[in-house]
C-alpha cells in the first residue's frame, strides 16, 4: 500500500548516512560512519542493508541503535549481523615505531603511515588479545571489495619481503 511505500521513504530520509564523527586523535580520520548500501525488494519484502562502522565499538552500537529507532518509527523492524570489532589505531605505538624504522633502512624513505576506515582483522585481533600491538599493512591496493578491485604486482613483492624482515625483528623488542 501507498502507506507503507511512504513509511519507508520516511525511515530512508531519516537515517544517518555519512559521516556520524571524526576522530578526535587522528586528524582526518573517520571515527564513525553509516553507510545506506543496498535496497532489495523480493517477494514483497524490502531489505534495507546499512553498514555501521567506528573504530570505537560503543559509538557503532549507539549508531546502530538510532537506525534501529528511525526504522522502528516508521513500523519497520531492524535486523542487525555481520558485524565485526572496531580497531582504534594508535600511531605512536612501539610497533609502528620498529616498522617505520625497518622501512626507512630497508628504503631510504620514510613510510606513509596511516589509518583508515576500514573494517581491519586487527580488531578481531584486538578483541582476543586487547594488550597486543597491531599494525595494518600490505601491498597497494585499489578498490577493495569491489568489481574494480586490484593489486599492483610489483608492491606484493616488496611487501613480502619487508615482512619477512619484520618478522626477523619484531621478537627482539621488549
Amino acid at each position: 500500500p501507498e502507506e507503507d511505500q511512504l513509511a519507508v521513504l520516511m525511515a530512508i530520509q531519516a537515517v544517518p548516512v555519512g559521516i556520524h564523527r571524526m576522530s578526535p586523535d587522528i586528524d582526518n580520520l573517520v571515527q564513525t560512519s553509516n553507510n545506506l548500501a543496498r535496497v532489495e525488494i523480493e517477494d514483497g519484502t524490502i531489505g534495507l542493508h546499512c553498514l555501521c562502522r567506528s573504530s570505537v565499538d560503543s559509538e557503532k552500537n549507539d549508531h546502530a541503535n538510532s537506525i534501529a529507532c528511525a526504522f522502528g518509527l516508521a513500523g519497520l523492524q531492524t535486523e542487525f549481523s555481520g558485524q565485526y570489532p572496531g580497531w582504534m589505531p594508535n600511531p605512536s605505538s612501539a610497533i609502528v615505531a620498529t616498522m617505520k624504522e625497518l622501512y626507512e633502512e630497508k628504503y631510504n624513505e620514510s613510510p606513509r603511515v596511516i589509518a583508515c576506515h576500514a573494517g581491519l582483522e586487527c580488531g578481531i585481533l584486538g578483541t582476543n588479545y586487547p594488550e597486543m600491538d597491531m599494525v595494518s599493512f600490505g601491498p597497494n591496493i585499489r578498490g577493495a571489495h569491489s568489481p574494480d578491485e586490484c593489486v599492483q604486482i610489483s608492491s606484493v613483492q616488496k611487501f613480502w619481503e619487508f615482512f619477512l624482515e619484520a618478522l626477523q625483528r619484531i621478537p627482539n623488542q621488549p
